[in-house]
C-alpha cells in the first residue's frame, strides 16, 4: 500500500512539534521551570502536567508528539539535540523509543524514590527508565458486523480469508504499533513473522495513520476489526459506539503490555526539576488519575485500584516483558515491514 511522503525514509523522522507552556496558575515561579517531551496522548497527559504545575509552582514547558509519528518524532528530536539538550524529561507512551535512546546515550540514570512500589520488571536495573500506568495492545471489532462468539481471538486469526479487506492497523513504523510488531518478531522469530505479515498484505490489510484512526474506522463500520490500544477502544466504548475489545492471544503467545516510561535526559538543563517531575509522574496519585480517566491505564503500583473495562495484568499471560529485546529489533523490523507491506 502506497504511503504519504511524510513517512518516507527511516523511522527517525524530523520532529516538527513545537513547545507549549502548560496553562499557568497564580504562584508559578518563572525562575523555576522544567521541560518535558511527551508522546502520551495530550488529552490524558496535559491535565497531569497542569496539576503538577499547580502543586509545585514550577513552570512546565511541554513538547507533544503528533498522532502519526507518536514517540518517533520526539525520539528523533532528542537525538538531534544530544549535544545541546533542550528537554529535562522524556515521557514516552511505549517502551521501544526509550530503550533506543538509552542505547544511544541520550538518557541519564535516575532511580526515583517514588518507584519503590513498582515491580522490578518495569524498571531499568541501571536506572535509565521507569515504567508506570500500562496499556495493552488489543483487537477492536464492530459489534454490528461481528458477533462476540465470532470475533477473532488471536492476531493470527486476522489472516483468515473471512477478514479480507476488513482489518486495519496503524503504520507499524511508529508508536505503539512499532512496539507490537518488534515484540512479535522477538517472540516468534523472523521467518514466522515475515510470513504472517505477507499473509496480512495478501488479505488486503488497511495501514492507516494512527491507532485512533483504526478505532474510528471500526466504529464507523469501514472495517470489521482493527489492532489498537486499550485507551483508544475505551474512548469509543464510553461514547456508546458499536465496538468491543478482545485481548489477543491471552492463552497463547500472550497480550502485549506497554507501560508508559519516564526518563531523565542526559545533560538536562534543569536536572533537579526534572527529577522532581519524574517523582510526581511515578506517584500513586498519578496512576490513580490515569486509571480513572478515559485512558484506563493499568497501575503498576500494586496498591492502586485498576480501571474499569480493563482486566488486571495478573489475570492473563503477557506476550513479552523483555522490552530491551523488542527495542533491539525495532529498526530492522520496521525496514522489513516497509518492504513487505509496501509502505
Amino acid at each position: 500500500m502506497a504511503r504519504s511522503s511524510r513517512f518516507a525514509g527511516t523511522i527517525w523522522l524530523a520532529a516538527i512539534a513545537g513547545a507549549v507552556v502548560v496553562p499557568g496558575c497564580r504562584g508559578t515561579d518563572r525562575s523555576r521551570e522544567v521541560t518535558a517531551y511527551v508522546s502520551a496522548d495530550r488529552p490524558f497527559s496535559e491535565p497531569i502536567l497542569q496539576e503538577y504545575q499547580r502543586q509545585s509552582g514550577v513552570r512546565v514547558n511541554v513538547v507533544y508528539d503528533t498522532e502519526e509519528t507518536k514517540s518517533t518524532g520526539l525520539a528523533n528530536r532528542l537525538l538531534a539535540e544530544k549535544e545541546r539538550p533542550q528537554a529535562d524529561v522524556f515521557w514516552s507512551n511505549e517502551p521501544v523509543r526509550t530503550l533506543v535512546l538509552k542505547s544511544r546515550g541520550v538518557l541519564a540514570p535516575y532511580e526515583s524514590p517514588a518507584a519503590r512500589g513498582i515491580g522490578a520488571t518495569f524498571k531499568d536495573p541501571e536506572g535509565y527508565w521507569t515504567g508506570f500506568s500500562a496499556r495493552l495492545r488489543v483487537m477492536v471489532y464492530n459489534t454490528n458486523k461481528v458477533k462476540a462468539d465470532e470475533a477473532p481471538r488471536s492476531v493470527f486469526d486476522l489472516v483468515d480469508p473471512r477478514w479480507k479487506g476488513q482489518v486495519a492497523i496503524a503504520d507499524p513504523r511508529f508508536g505503539s504499533t512499532s512496539f507490537h510488531v518488534a515484540a512479535l518478531y522477538a517472540e516468534i522469530g523472523d521467518e514466522r513473522a515475515d510470513e504472517y505479515f505477507r499473509k496480512l498484505k495478501t488479505n488486503d490489510v488497511k495501514v492507516v495513520d494512527g491507532n485512533s484512526v483504526v478505532r474510528d474506522m471500526v466504529a464507523r463500520g469501514d472495517v470489521s476489526v482493527g489492532l489498537t490500544d486499550t485507551d483508544d477502544v475505551n474512548v469509543a466504548i464510553e461514547a456508546k459506539q458499536p465496538v468491543a475489545m478482545v485481548l489477543p492471544d491471552r492463552d497463547g503467545i500472550g497480550v502485549p503490555v506497554m507501560p508508559n516510561m519516564v526518563s531523565l535526559v542526559s545533560g538536562a538543563p534543569h536536572p533537579e526539576e526534572g527529577k522532581r517531575l519524574i517523582d510526581y509522574l511515578l506517584s500513586p496519585e498519578v496512576e490513580r488519575k490515569l486509571a480513572a480517566s478515559e485512558a484506563v491505564q493499568i497501575p503498576l503500583h500494586a496498591d492502586v485500584p485498576g480501571p474499569k473495562n480493563i482486566p488486571p495484568i495478573s489475570t492473563f499471560k503477557a506476550m513479552t516483558l523483555d522490552y530491551a529485546k523488542a527495542a533491539s529489533r525495532v529498526e530492522d523490523v520496521t525496514k522489513r515491514l516497509a518492504s513487505i507491506l509496501g509502505l
